[in-house]
């Protein structure tokens, strides 16, 4: 029969041998789910987007359609509050005549990235100051976009803009049927 102290000594192993397997399947599993769930903050890919969004948004304000031309891809579509469609074209020309003025277009929340493969969803709340065809707009919204790497380079494909409401009551007061 083993001794006291040996069979001590094997069981306290076998515990460690144990712990460790559990220690390191925990590691795996929390390592599969990050990679299936994308990323949302902390990583250079995704904090270069955060960047490549700052970029657009300022280029926007500025009518720096250039710089947003080439951050925006061609088959780009935005979703405005109204509910509207605008293509590239359709966005960056009113912009550059004028239609569009963005006075501030600012992030004040956190832009939280998913990133998956070659694709990856922005979300996160503005500030807008803007004039359309001349009236003037100043509200908040949240913004969900997404971006594809295309040949190397993140440009922006989708944007869904969702206004927060100034005046919720007028806004519950715009959703009744008319009539």
């Amino acid at each position: 029969m083993a001794s006291q102290p040996s069979h001590r000594r094997t069981v306290v192993k076998r515990t460690m041998f144990v712990l460790a397997g559990a220690a390191l399947a925990l590691l795996v599993t929390a390592g599969a789910v990050t990679a299936s769930h994308g990323t949302t903050h902390g990583s250079s890919e995704a904090d270069r987007l955060r960047a490549i969004e700052r970029t657009r948004l300022h280029a926007l304000v500025v009518a720096d359609t250039t710089t947003a031309r080439r951050l925006i891809a061609d088959d780009f579509q935005a979703i405005n509050p109204g509910g509207g469609l605008l293509t590239r074209d359709d966005y960056l020309d009113s912009i550059q005549a004028g239609d569009i003025d963005y006075l501030v277009f600012e992030p004040v929340s956190p832009i939280a990235v998913r990133l998956s493969g070659d694709s990856a969803s922005l979300r996160f709340e503005v500030n807008f100051d803007l004039v359309v065809a001349g009236t003037r707009l100043t509200h908040q919204a949240w913004i969900t976009e997404l971006y594809e790497r295309r040949h190397g380079r993140w440009q922006i494909v989708w944007e869904q803009a969702t206004a927060i409401p100034n005046d919720f009551g007028l806004f519950v007061q715009s959703l009744l049927p008319t009539g």
